[in-house]
């Protein structure tokens, strides 16, 4: 299965790259993520719980970054085993490019799958790996740029000012 898509993120292309490299934003963005350790250098072991179609599994696996041109490109590699279910293997090219709004975030997501999963069908599969790779990048989307309007008026209203209250967490704490 192969998927390609960008999104356009409010934010210097330095900001995004430091947060793609955070396993704190990487956790709270990969859907069903229970834990994530490591770093950058040494790649991240995480701990996703799924449900694809009938077939719901636990995956313990490794994620590796490579091909890192600071702050331009990265290619995340992984492999995640599922047990009785089977197992999942992918990789994404992710682009950084400055715009006048922020930065374009581009992506060319390949995945694989086996075992149980593998005999869902390629429907439902590219469907799952679809839906999961809009959700991870919207919520990353959400970590770097911050809540949307409303949320931020509402910060102001209690007691929040200026910009900072417009600021995602990730940015308060870069900044």
């Amino acid at each position: 299965m192969q998927l390609t898509d960008q999104r356009e993120i409010k934010a210097d292309p330095a900001t995004v790259w430091a947060a793609i490299l955070n396993p704190d934003v990487l956790m709270a963005c990969v859907p069903g993520c229970q834990s994530m350790t490591g770093t950058p250098e040494t790649g991240f072991e995480a701990v996703v719980k799924q449900k694809v179609g009938p077939v719901s599994a636990t995956f313990t696996g490794v994620v590796s970054l490579s091909d890192m041109v600071e702050p331009q490109s990265l290619t995340i590699t992984g492999e995640g085993k599922g047990g009785a279910a089977g197992f999942a293997k992918g990789g994404a090219k992710v682009t950084l490019t400055p715009t006048d709004a922020g930065t374009l975030l581009s992506y060319e997501v390949e995945a694989n799958v086996g075992g149980k999963l593998a005999q869902l069908g390629s429907r439902l599969i590219d469907g799952f790996a679809k839906k999961m790779a809009d959700e991870f990048f919207a919520r990353f989307q959400q970590a770097v740029e911050g809540p949307a309007e409303p949320e931020a008026a509402d910060a102001v209203a209690e007691g929040q000012d200026g910009p900072e209250a417009k600021k995602g967490w990730l940015k308060r704490l870069i900044s």
